[in-house]
């Protein structure tokens, strides 16, 4: 148990977090390949609209946003200062800035301007600070899911206030992560990291067998899943076009 605790100490990096959110990556991968079938016809599915496409995207993106706390506690127990945050959040928000440009692009009007990473360059700033609360944010992650649960106004509705996420209509976008309900669950991955920095990092025995014989590919694709992110839709749509054209 020592040498689980002193490594997951030392290292930005456990194959362990980087298996989960590589476990994320390949659903989302899934997740989208079937969405590009359905817009290209081959597919008729509601999947914005019925379960259970609504429920595993749900499931999808709280995985993200859970990693994107857990990691955030881990990152700063090696490397507190504000210059290596500030040069990850750059990386997320130029590949935000990227995700815009190429929606518009080909979606027009239904670009996305909040969508997961987005929300991750706004989240990032938010729970910076509130990192050093440690387990109180867990409360914060209930307030603020309560909060969007018990409140809905119109007057959200439009750009920019839809950012915000108390609106009563789902705005005309391809991807939309608002700040509320989605903040609960970057707050409440801060809470479960301050759990387990607490615990020295330590690993039970199963994570211990995990963390030191993870598959590969679900490291390798938790690793780089920000260029996954940015690639893979590209790639998927581009390949289901030229298909199109050939049959």
């Amino acid at each position: 148990m020592a040498a689980a605790t002193m490594n997951a100490a030392h290292h930005t990096r456990l194959p362990l977090v980087d298996a989960l959110r590589g476990f994320a990556v390949a659903q989302m991968i899934v997740y989208h390949f079937i969405y590009d079938l359905n817009h290209f016809g081959w597919l008729q599915l509601a999947m914005t609209r019925e379960q259970p496409w609504v429920g595993w995207r749900t499931a999808i993106v709280t995985q993200f946003l859970l990693l994107v706390g857990v990691s955030l506690v881990l990152r700063l127990a090696r490397k507190p200062g504000w210059r290596d945050f500030w040069l990850r959040w750059a990386q997320v928000a130029a590949a935000a800035a990227l995700v815009s440009l190429g929606s518009w692009l080909m979606f027009g009007p239904r670009l996305i301007y909040i969508g997961i990473l987005h929300f991750i360059a706004v989240a990032l700033l938010v729970a910076r600070p509130l990192a050093r609360l440690r387990e109180w944010n867990f409360l914060l992650a209930a307030a603020a899911f309560a909060l969007w649960w018990l409140y809905r106004d119109p007057a959200y509705n439009g750009f920019p206030a839809n950012i915000v996420g108390f609106v009563t209509i789902k705005p005309r976008t391809e991807d939309y992560v608002p700040l509320f309900p989605w903040i609960a669950a970057v707050l409440a991955g801060l809470g479960l990291g301050s759990l387990w920095q607490r615990r020295g990092f330590a690993l039970t025995p199963a994570w211990q067998r995990l963390n030191a014989r993870p598959p590969r590919w679900l490291v390798l694709a938790g690793t780089w899943s920000l260029t996954v992110y940015l690639l893979h839709q590209p790639v998927m749509i581009g390949l289901l076009w030229l298909v199109r054209r050939l049959v």
